[in-house]
């Protein structure tokens, strides 16, 4: 009797007429390692038979040379005579599944790793599309390597960077149009800002310039004309005539009133200015992208979004008046910071302090550039208006409200000077408006539809 445990049941299919089974040796002959088995058991295969389907030996192949006696393991070898690192040893080592050469990939048995005749090169994650794939949140058409290639010139080594900024003249980043009206992009430069300044001036001027003077120009010179008739100088030059040094009778309530005109007149007037700046930002987006604008439809967006602007403008100018307290130099670098809040509030409505303390930090030299020709136009623009002001309102006197004559006189002075710095305001709205732009074009690709559609 054998000590070897039954045969499995064979799998359905052709049976063998001598009742020996692929890869199994013939339970009724005598098996490898005992006494008498000198030769292939009966039902094997001849020398030199193929493998099997499942890429083992023939079965009753025999190990080595005939013995003529019992087999004997020897060491490092399984019982039967097989090593343990032979190709189609079944276990392998540690227990992996051993690789036979003879075994075509793709066939059953064979080892599921490496496949010579497979396509080299690294395989796609599953599910990816054909080709690299796009980082999540990138906008569509951005990609590493670009989409289309590299421009001529440029590759991703030697320190050359695509974007932002054009490395080779004509050249810019999918997404970006050069010839955009309001969007500077990357690579332009400062011909390019100004380029867009003066389009945008062209294309709205007749839109803006009622906008500005409804709600900069005619508010200043109310305030302008109140400051004068509240100022308590000449009351006070005649109640002190007899004592220089004394303080007059009204002084504090004299105080209180004007602080109260200048405060409260500057808030009003702020809210007003918030109107005119949410309008004309409409303006100049709008014509960017062609569409037809009225000087009505300005106005009431300009309502719909002036109280928001102007509660970030009130923050802003607290903001930078505690920074000129403290020796005016942390006052002027936080205004130049938060020189983009206002835009950023129209058209992201998302954290505009801390946007606009991000832009200026990330491109400072650029910004700050930008930011610094605004303001000194402004600068320009604001002192010659205030310089003909002080000069045509001197021959009144202290107090030029005394008559009639005089009094029309200093209105017609105020209103003129108001009038010429209407420049100042244009050249803020726009300034800052295209810088804006260019900015967010820094960031990723944007265009002025896209400007549009975000301002609402």
């Amino acid at each position: 009797m054998s000590d070897q445990p039954p045969p499995a049941t064979p799998p359905p299919g052709p049976s063998d007429p001598s009742g020996a089974q692929p890869g199994h040796p013939d339970p009724s002959g005598p098996h490898p390692g005992e006494p008498g088995a000198s030769g292939p058991p009966a039902g094997a295969s001849p020398a030199g038979a193929a493998p099997d389907a499942a890429g083992l030996p023939p079965a009753g192949a025999p190990a080595g040379p005939p013995a003529s006696g019992p087999a004997v393991p020897s060491a490092g070898q399984q019982p039967g005579g097989q090593s343990p690192w032979a190709p189609s040893a079944a276990g392998g080592q540690w227990g992996q599944p051993g690789w036979d050469p003879s075994v075509r990939p793709g066939q059953p048995g064979a080892h599921p790793g490496w496949d010579p005749s497979a396509t080299q090169g690294w395989g796609q994650p599953p599910g990816a599309a054909q080709g690299w794939g796009q980082p999540p949140g990138v906008p569509q058409g951005w990609g590493y390597p670009p989409a289309g290639g590299y421009p001529p010139g440029a590759d991703p080594y030697g320190g050359q960077l695509w974007y932002p900024g054009a490395p080779v003249p004509g050249w810019y980043p999918p997404g970006l149009d050069p010839s955009d009206p309001l969007v500077t992009p990357p690579g332009a430069g400062l011909s390019g800002w100004f380029d867009r300044c003066g389009g945008a001036v062209r294309r709205g001027w007749r839109q803006m310039l009622p906008i500005l003077l409804l709600t900069q120009v005619l508010p200043a010179a109310v305030l302008s004309v109140l400051s004068y008739g509240v100022d308590p100088s000449a009351k006070w030059e005649t109640s002190t005539a007899q004592d220089p040094a004394a303080l007059p009778d009204t002084f504090a309530t004299d105080v209180a009133t004007v602080l109260l005109v200048l405060i409260g007149g500057s808030l009003l007037i702020g809210l007003v200015q918030a109107l005119g700046w949410a309008a004309g930002t409409w303006v100049i987006t709008r014509q960017a992208v062609g569409e037809p604008v009225s000087v009505g439809a300005a106005l009431r967006y300009g309502v719909r979004r002036a109280l928001g602007l102007w509660g970030w403008t009130l923050a802003i100018g607290v903001i930078v008046g505690v920074g000129i307290c403290f020796c005016v130099l942390p006052g002027i670098y936080l205004a130049f910071a938060l020189s983009m809040a206002g835009p950023i509030y129209l058209y992201e409505r998302d954290n505009p302090l801390g946007r606009s303390f991000r832009m200026f930090h990330d491109r400072l030299g650029m910004l700050l550039g930008r930011v610094a020709l605004v303001v000194a136009a402004v600068v320009v623009f604001t002192v010659v208006a205030s310089v003909l002001e002080g000069v045509g309102t001197a021959p009144f006197g202290l107090d030029p409200f005394a008559s009639p004559g005089s009094a029309l006189g200093v209105v017609a002075v105020i209103s003129v000077a108001a009038v010429l710095a209407l420049p100042a305001h244009l050249v803020q709205l726009v300034g800052l408006v295209v810088t804006y732009a260019e900015q967010r074009a820094q960031e990723r690709p944007v265009n002025s539809a896209g400007l549009a559609a975000e301002l609402g």
